[in-house]
């Protein structure tokens, strides 16, 4: 079996279909897509077969998160179509390609996983070099409208086989701003999968040529640590280099070299090293406002009728482990005790 009709097959449709519907069942396009769910699945099997499958657009809402940014959304059969792409040939496809410490999107790594791969480096550096260095931090200017579809397609085109898989890719991308040749809608699955791997080159250069031990990269958010303010300068020359001639990317004016006493942020944490060796993670001021936001809406929403208890508990819950991944005791105490939920009084 190719890889093409693993994407094709039936039970791969439907099982893309159950993860596709995960929190959205209630959503008026997933109703109307089980209601004749057979009739649906089969139809979409027979375009791909038949290779008269197309996107059919996207639609598109801001978010603000905590800044704002559009997001292109795909129809229902089409999201279907990318999880079965994506879970059955590009995700271990792509998996077996991708550095270690390329940390976003990946089974087994996200956030979480890069908060401690950079901690764990910054406590070697310590028992190697002590408290003194310099951090490059480095950050690519509106990385996913930037992504370039040509060059995309090109890196794509040397390392897949399967023509029909590739037919099928070459489809996704131009599906959105065709016209244009630049950019990946966010909300597409294969997007995060493609982004990962279009920045892999500068993985490689930073790994593999400048031999720099203390990298971690979050999608385009990446840390280099180094004993040496000169050779972080030289990294970042040949990476801007790489960028503009081989990938056309813009570095942004985050990027920046600075002490390791600085301390750096990252995945939402302002993580610096003490003179003993230890490394303290503080949430941004920004995350911090943004959470008090959100305890507020949860406040009200429970006031007004909008949350039951059970709801309360799981955020709640939720956003305590994410908390306990810093040094957020004293936050996390006076958010419990001064986070009260009570029901508003209705007058009879």
């Amino acid at each position: 079996m190719t890889d093409y009709e693993k994407i094709c097959e039936f039970d791969s449709l439907y099982n893309a279909h159950k993860k596709a519907r995960r929190n959205k069942r209630h959503k008026r396009d997933v109703i109307g897509f089980e209601m004749d769910l057979a009739k649906h699945l089969w139809s979409l099997k027979k375009r791909l077969e038949n290779r008269t499958y197309e996107v059919g657009g996207y639609y598109k809402f801001m978010i603000h998160d905590p800044k704002t940014r559009e997001i292109q959304a795909l129809r229902y059969e089409d999201r279907i179509v990318q999880h079965s792409l994506c879970d059955n040939v590009l995700t271990p496809f792509f998996e077996k390609r991708l550095i270690y410490d390329n940390c976003a999107c990946r089974q087994g790594k996200g956030t979480h996983f890069g908060i401690r791969r950079l901690t764990s480096f910054m406590q070697e550096y310590y028992r190697r070099h002590g408290a003194e260095g310099w951090i490059l931090k480095l950050d690519i200017r509106k990385y996913f409208p930037s992504i370039d579809h040509e060059v995309l397609l090109e890196r794509l085109r040397r390392v897949i086989p399967d023509q029909d898989i590739m037919r099928l890719l070459e489809h996704i991308v131009n599906s959105y701003n065709g016209e244009s040749g630049k950019g990946l809608p966010m909300g597409n699955q294969t997007s995060q999968l493609f982004a990962l791997y279009y920045l892999d080159p500068v993985d490689r250069l930073i790994k593999e040529k400048l031999k720099i031990k203390y990298y971690t990269r979050y999608m385009d958010d990446m840390v280099l640590l180094s004993e040496s303010r000169e050779y972080l300068r030289e990294c970042l020359r040949q990476i801007r280099e790489m960028c503009r001639e081989t990938l056309r990317l813009e570095l942004n004016e985050k990027t920046s070299i600075f002490p390791m006493r600085n301390g750096v942020d990252y995945l939402g944490w302002h993580f610096y090293l003490t003179d003993t060796g230890k490394v303290i993670r503080k949430l941004r001021q920004s995350r911090k406002r943004r959470l008090k936001r959100r305890l507020k809406v949860l406040q009200r929403d429970y006031a007004e009728g909008k949350a039951n208890l059970e709801d309360i508990k799981q955020r709640m819950a939720a956003t305590h482990g994410h908390l306990i991944h810093g040094h957020t005791y004293h936050l996390r105490e006076k958010i419990s005790q001064e986070t009260i939920f009570t029901r508003r009084s209705v007058d009879t």
